[in-house]
């Protein structure tokens, strides 16, 4: 299942969004959307979890969870 996570800091790197998840079941890829002109992240990513039972849980407890500094948005894609 793919999940989108939004609201990330500009600040939060790949493996801290990948840390997050790992604690709910595998994680297959994490992506961060850059913005094309000054490579800074754009505030969302998608992770896709392989169960969507896991994926679920996920959802369920980073919706509103904090992660460097910024409540995350987190849902179904």
């Amino acid at each position: 299942m793919n999940i989108y996570v939004g609201n990330l800091s500009p600040d939060t790197s790949l493996s801290d969004l990948r840390s997050c998840f790992e604690n709910f079941g595998t994680v297959a890829r994490v992506t961060i959307s850059p913005y094309k002109v000054h490579g800074v992240a754009k505030g969302f990513g998608q992770v896709l979890m392989p169960s969507n039972e896991h994926a679920q849980a996920a959802i369920a407890e980073m919706q509103g969870k904090p992660l460097d500094g910024h409540v995350l948005k987190v849902q179904e894609e």
